[in-house]
Formats: C-alpha cells, sequence, structure tokens
C-alpha cells in the first residue's frame, strides 16, 4: 500500500498540489484522473520520487520517502516497475535486452537466470518468439506489452503507469488494460495509473482517485463513479453522450 497525507508541490510560487491524502491499494489497479493541468502527472512524480515535495509525506507500506537513506531510496527504486507514455525502450536494444536492462541494473543474476526471467516475462505477455525484434519492428500495442515485460521483470512491489494506452486504438487499448490489471491481481503488486481515458476508468478502475486544480475532488471506485452526484466529476466524466447513456442505464439497472 502507498499512503499519501496532506501533499503539497508547487513550482516558483504556484501550487499545483495542494494538500492531497489519499492511498492506493496492493492487489488494486488504483487510477488517478483529471483534466489536462489537474496535477496529475506533478503527483505522479512525487510519488515516484521525481519530485521533492515542501509539506506532506509518501509512505511504502510504513516507510516514509523522505526519510529514507539514499540506500533504502535504492532498495525501494528497485521495487519499483514504470510503464512509461510512450514505452520509452532503448531503440539500439532487441526486444529482449530492452526488457533485461532492469535485471542488469538492480540485481546480481547470472546471465542464465536473467535470460529465464526474461523468458518468463515475455510468455506472460505474450511475446514468446520477439526477444530478436527490435523496437522499430514492432507495433504499438506490441511495445507498451514489451514496457510492461520491463516494467515486471524485477518481481516489482510496486507498478507505475503514465497514459498506458496513449497512441492506441481502442481495441489495443483494452488489451493493456486487461493484461495489466492481471498482472496486478496475479502478483499482488500496487498499481497506480495515470490516466484521461475513461475506457479504462471503466474497464479496470478499482480504486479511482480524482483531482481538480491540485486538489483530490472525489474518490472511489468504477461502480460509485456512476452514484455520485459531484459536479465536477460528473462533469469531467459524462461530457460524452455515450457515458450519460450508460450512467442511465446503470441507474435505471440497479433501482
Amino acid at each position: 500500500m502507498i499512503e499519501v497525507k496532506n501533499l503539497h508541490k508547487s513550482f516558483s510560487g504556484v501550487d499545483v498540489l495542494k494538500g492531497i491524502s489519499t492511498s492506493f491499494e496492493k492487489g488494486k489497479t488504483n487510477l488517478i484522473i483529471g483534466q489536462s493541468g489537474s496535477g496529475k502527472t506533478v503527483f505522479l512524480k512525487c510519488l515516484l520520487g521525481l519530485f521533492e515535495y515542501e509539506e506532506g509525506t509518501i509512505a511504502y507500506d510504513g516507510k516514509i520517502f523522505s526519510q529514507l537513506t539514499e540506500d533504502q531510496k535504492r532498495d525501494l527504486r528497485a521495487e519499483i516497475g514504470m510503464v512509461f507514455q510512450g514505452s520509452a525502450l532503448f531503440d539500439s536494444m532487441t526486444i529482449a535486452q530492452n526488457v533485461m536492462f532492469p535485471l542488469q541494473m538492480f540485481t546480481n543474476l547470472s546471465k542464465s537466470e536473467m535470460e529465464d526471467r526474461v523468458d518468463f516475462v515475455l510468455k506472460r505477455v505474450n511475446l514468446d518468439d520477439a526477444h530478436g525484434k527490435m523496437p522499430s519492428e514492432a507495433s504499438g500495442g506490441m511495445q507498451k506489452r514489451v514496457a510492461i515485460a520491463r516494467a515486471i521483470v524485477n518481481n516489482p512491489k510496486y507498478l507505475f503507469c503514465d497514459e498506458p494506452n496513449s497512441g492506441l486504438d481502442p481495441k489495443t487499448a483494452i488489451v493493456i488494460d486487461n493484461l495489466i490489471q492481471e498482472i496486478t491481481d496475479e502478483y499482488q503488486i500496487t498499481t497506480v495509473i495515470n490516466s484521461h481515458d475513461m475506457n479504462s476508468v471503466m474497464e479496470i478502475g478499482e480504486k479511482i482517485v480524482f483531482l481538480k486544480e491540485g486538489l483530490k475532488a472525489w474518490e472511489g471506485s468504477k461502480e460509485t463513479i456512476f452514484k455520485t452526484d459531484n459536479e465536477v466529476v460528473t462533469d469531467f466524466v459524462y461530457s460524452s453522450n455515450l457515458f450519460k447513456k450508460v450512467r442511465k442505464m446503470y441507474i435505471e439497472e440497479n433501482k
């Protein structure tokens, strides 16, 4: 579990995060959503330790990040997997080499042990025969699956995904959503996803944190988001006629 208490972050005197408190649960897909400028990217970077914050605490299973030594922070980073928005694969490396990279950075495994682990995670994301391919030879969906394989190769306790469906067609996006949820449940990872994709929210939003202008405006689940009367949330979620119809159907079915 990741617990956040009263988090504040500013840039040049401008408050971006204004006292956010929430928690992200183990074994669940936790989504951070909100409009552009809501603070969700800054929030994610604070969770990852990429930004220092002025006030508040972030605790990983009870360990407060700001109180850790540099060695302890390095150990914690070894327990974190990250799926970047653009996949961020190394163009000069094969898919297998990309996936192996975190093992070379953070473990003392032998080459054969690393190869076995790479084989295992590539099979887990249904890329059994992709080892020798270059990223340029892979589709956008394949690249995302490689990025997920790389993120889980170290058996992380925490998995962060930044807009994992960016640039994907709707069908492929659903495949990626389902894969992330399956892996989260299977390995009981604390997964945090930064997203603006309402389809992802409705597919895998077990815990949803909605940010508005640097504040936590609402939190709940994909079930309770249909029931809320919070106007900030409903304006964002039901800005399309499709979701208005879905909400109406849901309310009628659950009367």
